[in-house]
């Protein structure tokens, strides 16, 4: 199964793509990791994320496409994959469907998680992290056995910079004026399937598969 998983940040995105891809065994394609292992293996196109990254700069669309494209040619994508992440723009959703066409895999199903604007922004400022083992949680949600302590390693939580009230806001900004036009993209393509983000995680999971006909 090719799937793709929308959704505003904070969404869950992260977490129940690493719960779909454990049930569904599909590797789970996020650009971060993609950036991270391209730069490790020292290919061109990795080097050339890094140059920019470096600089403070975003990774430009011809860099990254090129990176999906090689990371979809691997052979553990032969039985499906799930991509997070990207694509974040229409420009890039056109490049994907090109990508997909010329290897014959099109994508299965696109899945938006809808959650709205105040929780994304409590669930963001609540997100604790450790920055010794990168356990996570939330001061509400899943609380740490001892407050700001991680239960894991017993290291100082913090919360990072992207998490203040500030900053999430201007994400968000961002994602209405550059990710959110996908919605539609998708939903005229016939692939999207909106699943109510606002749940338990375990509810959260089982909409999905139930929208993908897969419990």
């Amino acid at each position: 199964m090719r799937l793709l998983l929308l959704g505003p940040p904070g969404a869950g995105k992260g977490t129940q793509a690493r719960r779909l891809t454990e049930r569904l065994q599909i590797p789970h394609i996020s650009t971060g990791d993609m950036f991270r292992q391209a730069m490790a293996q020292g290919t061109p196109l990795g080097l050339a994320a890094k140059s920019y990254m470096e600089r403070g700069q975003l990774v430009p669309d011809d860099v990254t496409i090129g990176l999906v494209r090689e990371r979809l040619g691997e052979a553990d994508c032969e039985r499906g994959f799930l991509l997070d992440g990207f694509p974040r723009t229409v420009p890039q959703a056109d490049a994907l469907g090109r990508i997909l066409g010329d290897v014959g895999r099109p994508l299965d199903q696109a899945i938006n998680l809808e959650v709205p604007e105040k929780r994304l922004i409590e669930r963001a400022v609540g997100r604790r992290v450790c920055p010794n083992c990168g356990a996570t949680y939330h001061v509400v949600y899943n609380p740490p056995r001892l407050p700001e302590i991680c239960d894991v390693c017993g290291h100082p939580l913090r919360q990072r910079d992207d998490d203040r009230e500030e900053t999430v806001k201007r994400r968000l900004e961002v994602y209405y004026q550059q990710t959110e036009p996908l919605i539609r993209y998708y939903e005229e393509a016939g692939l999207l399937k909106n699943v109510n983000g606002d749940q338990d995680m375990d509810s959260v999971l089982e909409a999905i598969l139930l929208a993908l006909g897969n419990r």
